[in-house]
């Protein structure tokens, strides 16, 4: 291990972190959607065999890497083969694009936890959320900042940078121990409440009904790799910087199946909380699941903020109470995300630049905060929106692909990773573990990306404007990959920083 480097505390503040990190807004709201318009109950099926062949094996060897070089992503990149620290930037750079808006998202919800009590968007809740709330303008148009979103927005930053500044084990192993414990909870009393009103069971049918032919359609596999693929923090440089700081001792393979499962958990959780509100609704209503669905949308920012307010304001007892548990979980998932995203690039900047943490999050994490203003305009959800789709089509799920064939065809590192993890792990990995990161995902992934760059080019994303499009999404996307090319040609503090450690050298040794 290299010398004085930052360790978790216990095996559970590291497994809470990585939960942390992998359960997210898009729990909530993704998979949900996924799911119901992948064949309901059917879309289990091509769901768990991406995650047993893509999403745990790429889990473990982002740990394996981690482990066996005890650096920042870049570091790390940079210790595997020479010519690879640049990917290594690039993911950094992709997290830092999304910690700027999706503090914004952690803000709204700050803000609707505290208009449910007394259900302030009334009667409209969609008219309240793009007028009263956000005063939304034209695309491509910025306008004013946004007064009430101002305040949670600094409030999200002072957390998360509170937290970040205070180290590994005293900051955010401490926050995780809060935050993913509280969430559980409050999630399951929300999943319990919303399973016991009038039309849930219908609901749950339109969910879990399983549609047997979808299993034929290749589109369904792809969006259930898809989903599992952006679901666990994976190519984000999260997974890297986290096992970093893992002990010398430690089940890497037992780890990332916890974490996998875990995840999956909470996302078919949250469809079954989800599910059965949207069968309330259309109880309510007098209509049935598939017409609200098609009417309404059951994904995306549209169902926090617009759709569920609506079902919050319908539900008998105290809907202002069931509002508040919804929309403070939304803001705990939120929040261990936006940290793990956040702590990438300190941990990169502190590394390269040879600075304190303190001043690495100053830098970082004020840049950041600043730049997520213009999420905070009245043009920032069209904004938001457009970095979002190409931040992760070109972004995450390409920087996906070259990491794997990177590590996979050109370093040929899957055996020695393979060995490292087999003699700290119960869960002993074979040929079966080579063969999903060396075939089945590159594959997947490639074909993702022809699909993603086929569709792009077919329609104007969300009919928004192209010059808006390839200013504030290609431009985003590309220049993300530009930074990590530039921030690689810097040179090391030390010459002997991109060595491998002792201890990995030592271990290989043991595993031959």
């Amino acid at each position: 291990m290299e010398k004085n480097r930052a360790q978790w505390g216990t095996r559970v503040g590291f497994l809470l972190a990585a939960m942390g990190s992998a359960i997210g807004l898009g729990n909530i709201w993704r998979f949900p959607a996924t799911a119901y318009e992948s064949g309901g109950g059917a879309f289990i099926v091509p769901y768990l065999f991406a995650l047993l062949t893509a999403g745990i094996p790429l889990l473990i060897m982002e740990y394996t890497l981690g482990h066996k070089y005890r650096g920042s992503a870049p570091k790390t990149y940079g210790r595997v083969g020479k010519g690879f620290e640049w990917i290594g930037w690039w993911q950094v750079a992709i997290s830092f694009v999304i910690s700027t808006y999706y503090a914004v998202i952690i803000a709204w919800a700050i803000m609707y936890a505290f208009y449910s009590f007394n259900l302030a968007w009334g009667d409209n809740p969609t008219n309240f959320f793009v007028g009263d709330f956000l005063n939304l303008v034209d695309p491509g148009q910025f306008g004013g900042l946004i007064p009430v979103v101002l305040l949670p927005l600094l409030v999200v930053w002072l957390v998360t940078l509170g937290f970040i500044s205070r180290g590994v084990k005293k900051g955010i192993e401490v926050a995780n121990k809060i935050f993913i414990p509280t969430l559980v909870v409050l999630f399951l009393i929300i999943v319990i409440r919303a399973v016991t009103l009038e039309g849930a069971a219908d609901g749950l049918a339109a969910f879990f009904t399983p549609e047997w032919g979808s299993i034929m359609d290749g589109q369904v596999w792809v969006a259930a790799y898809g989903q599992i693929f952006f679901s666990l923090s994976i190519a984000f440089a999260i997974m890297i910087t986290y096992s970093s700081y893992l002990p010398k001792k430690s089940d890497i393979a037992n780890n990332a199946f916890i974490t996998g499962f875990a995840n999956s958990s909470f996302e078919i959780l949250a469809g079954i909380g989800v599910f059965s509100a949207l069968g309330f609704m259309a109880f309510q209503f007098d209509t049935t699941v598939v017409q609200l669905a098609e009417e309404k949308g059951v994904g995306g920012i549209g169902l926090a903020f617009m759709v569920f307010p609506e079902i919050i304001s319908q539900i008998p007892g105290i809907p202002g109470f069931f509002g508040f548990l919804f929309f403070a979980s939304l803001v705990l998932a939120g929040l261990s995300s936006l940290i793990s995203i956040t702590e990438t690039y300190v941990a990169g900047v502190s590394e390269k630049f040879n600075i304190s943490r303190g001043k690495s999050v100053i830098f970082g994490g004020g840049l950041a905060a600043v730049i997520s203003l213009a999420y905070a305009t009245q043009g920032g959800l069209s904004l938001l929106d457009t970095v979002d789709h190409f931040i992760n089509s070109y972004g995450v799920a390409l920087s996906g692909l070259v990491e794997v064939v990177a590590i996979a065809w050109f370093a040929k590192g899957l055996k020695g990773l393979q060995d490292h993890s087999n003699t700290f792990s119960d869960i002993r990995l074979g040929g079966w573990w080579r063969i999903c990161l060396g075939v089945i995902t590159p594959v997947v992934l490639g074909f993702m990306m022809i699909q993603n760059i086929t569709t792009e080019l077919s329609a104007a994303y969300e009919g928004y404007p192209v010059a808006f499009l390839i200013g504030f999404g290609a431009v985003v996307a590309v220049g993300a990959i530009v930074v990590g090319f530039l921030f690689s040609l810097k040179k090391w503090p030390n010459k002997d920083d991109l060595d491998v450690p002792a201890t990995a050298i030592e271990e290989d040794k043991e595993a031959e």
